[in-house]
């Protein structure tokens, strides 16, 4: 059986295998919707490879809201179908596909007049009962409905005289980048054949037909020719890009959105729940996330870096402005510890807003041999997927078992429930604090024996990272032996959240980080040094960034950090 680790040799080996037989699907795009269609076409017994031109997560997949949820604002423009069709999959992820990962969370919804609770109150309970058409709905409790004082029970940060009362409900969160993650691991667990900084850089053609990809491996040089029957692009906001690749005129059109989210100490803001508020353009979150809160989003339209989309004063003020509208202590620019901006991958319609570009998603085939998937929302990824593959089907005209990824578990999931419950004797086993065991499996699940094993090897992993102690040392070498992690920002950025859960933004870590990194990817003292000292330049241009005014300022300023990887210049047909 393949294994699910995503180590140096793991990667070798797959571009070797890619090279060297053809595929009946290669993917391109390592983010949530590639990962899915790696898993579905997999799991339907297709060969399967996968490629990604940087980190695995590293654009919309690692920088979204973090919350699993039907899309409740969704309800206003009446797309009732695609509510429900989330809060389909929220049920399936929560209780089959990755209960390790995805976890309730509750939101209070204030309203400062009372004819609001009408009206907030049935679009509420409309979300409730859409779910309940779920099977999969166990778990999660109905809303309530709250007086003021009720409310500054829960919340107790907000100001008297800005609510009339409320109402909460429930949803869901995960970790984006780590849940990307686990499923390119039970992908390859399955026989995909998974590849990050393997830049797809051309089309291979047999006249009219797409017959595979030029994929140019980043990391050791050189290019392979990977020969597939369907290619199968989820580029997200370069889905353009992609099809000027193929020479046509795209029949997709996407439009970038920009959301920034801020970072603040849990303690900045006294409440026991999260928070959702109307703003003129779309919603605001405020949303628990461990000994932190993340508050977001805005909802911009963004033509300019596409890899590192740059938050600016301007978007930094605008969340700060509208939660400080409700807030009785508010927030200052010193409050915030972190800033991370995404781009949303949008349909592209008549509206000139982004706010109303629409969510949902669509799948092409603009020449023989390639299918385009875009648009969409990170909930519904496996929905995403399993249209994709079924165009797959199509193409390569041979009868495909249906979908399985409804009831197809993620690494990790099984088992979990039971070894939660024996969380204390775990940590008593291995001899570290029950808060550090409930950590592990909460981002592990069952691989939780992984890591234990690694410290009862290496008894100095488990000790917490210096200047990042809610993660063991044993996570970050376990970042790339199990989970691909190619560079020190890939594990600071990603497979932990270091890079804006500190103050500092990982740079007191970066050192002891990468030393750690040096042995499971024989790097010499010259390439520790150098990844930490691109990683610091990376921040200090994102933070300078965050001091300029408007989009062009930001971008101009963090577009001259340095890559420490380049990518490949795209060959144009």
């Amino acid at each position: 059986m393949a294994t699910t680790w995503l180590g140096p040799k793991g990667r070798s080996e797959a571009l070797a295998s890619m090279a060297d037989e053809e595929l009946d699907v290669l993917v391109v795009g390592g983010g949530i919707v590639g990962a899915g269609i790696a898993l579905d076409a997999v799991s339907r017994g297709l060969s399967t490879g996968l490629v990604e031109a940087r980190d695995f997560a590293s654009g919309t997949s690692s920088r979204s809201s973090k919350l699993i949820h039907g899309g409740l604002r969704y309800l206003e423009q009446f797309d009732f179908e695609l509510v429900r069709e989330a809060l389909q999959e929220r049920g399936l992820l929560l209780t089959t596909i990755a209960p390790h990962l995805v976890r309730p969370v509750p939101f209070l919804f204030p309203f400062s007049h009372h004819w609001e609770r009408a009206y907030i109150g049935a679009g509420v309970t409309l979300y409730d009962a859409l779910a309940l058409t779920s099977r999969n709905n166990r778990g999660l409790p109905a809303h309530r409905h709250l007086s003021r004082s009720g409310a500054l029970r829960v919340f107790p940060a907000l100001k008297r005289g800005a609510l009339a009362g409320a109402i909460q409900y429930w949803d869901c969160q995960v970790d984006d980048a780590r849940f990307v993650t686990t499923v390119l691991r039970t992908a390859a667990g399955l026989g995909a054949r998974i590849a990050s900084r393997a830049q797809a850089v051309g089309f291979l053609r047999e006249g009219e037909h797409v017959v595979g990809a030029t994929v140019a491996d980043l990391e050791g040089g050189g290019e392979i020719r990977v020969r597939a029957r369907q290619v199968v692009n989820a580029a997200g906001v370069w889905t353009d890009d992609i099809q000027e690749m193929v020479g046509g005129r795209g029949q997709i059109h996407v439009s970038a959105s920009k959301g920034v989210h801020l970072v603040v100490p849990r303690d900045r803001i006294q409440a026991s729940s999260g928070m959702i508020l109307r703003t003129e353009k779309s919603v605001l979150f405020v949303i628990p996330w461990g000994r932190h809160w993340i508050i977001g989003t805005t909802d911009t339209a963004w033509d300019l870096d596409k890899e590192n989309p740059a938050a600016s004063r301007a978007d930094i003020d605008y969340v700060l402005d509208h939660v400080n509208q409700v807030l009785r202590t508010p927030l200052g620019r010193d409050d915030v510890e972190g800033v991370y901006a995404g781009l949303r991958p949008l349909l592209s319609g008549e509206s000139e807003e982004t706010s109303k570009l629409s969510r949902e998603h669509t799948v092409a085939h603009p020449v023989p041999g390639l299918v385009l998937i875009a648009g969409g929302k990170y909930t519904t990824y496996r929905v995403m997927a399993k249209d994709a593959v079924d165009a797959v089907a199509h193409g390569l005209g041979d009868g495909l078992p249906a979908s399985v990824t409804d009831r197809l578990p993620l690494v990790g999931a099984d088992g979990y429930w039971a070894l939660y419950n024996q969380r204390y004797r775990l940590a008593r086993n291995a001899g570290l604090h029950v808060s550090r065991v409930t950590h592990l499996l909460r981002r592990y699940g069952s691989s939780v024996h992984d890591l234990l094993d690694l410290i009862r090897e290496r008894p100095d992993l488990g000790r917490p990272l210096a200047n990042a102690d809610d993660y063991l040392r044993a996570e970050v070498v376990y970042a790339v032996e199990a989970e691909g992690a190619r560079h020190l920002e890939d594990v600071l950025s990603r497979r932990t959240r270091i890079s804006f859960e500190t103050w500092d933004r990982g740079i007191a870590a970066a050192e002891e980080a990468a030393e750690l990194l040096a042995g499971p990817l024989e790097w010499s003292e010259d390439q520790v040094r150098r990844e930490v000292e691109y990683y610091r330049k990376g921040i200090e241009a994102e933070r300078a960034a965050q001091e300029q005014d408007t989009d062009q300022e930001a971008d101009a300023v963090q577009h001259g950090a340095p890559e420490i990887v380049p990518e490949a210049s795209i060959n144009r047909p």
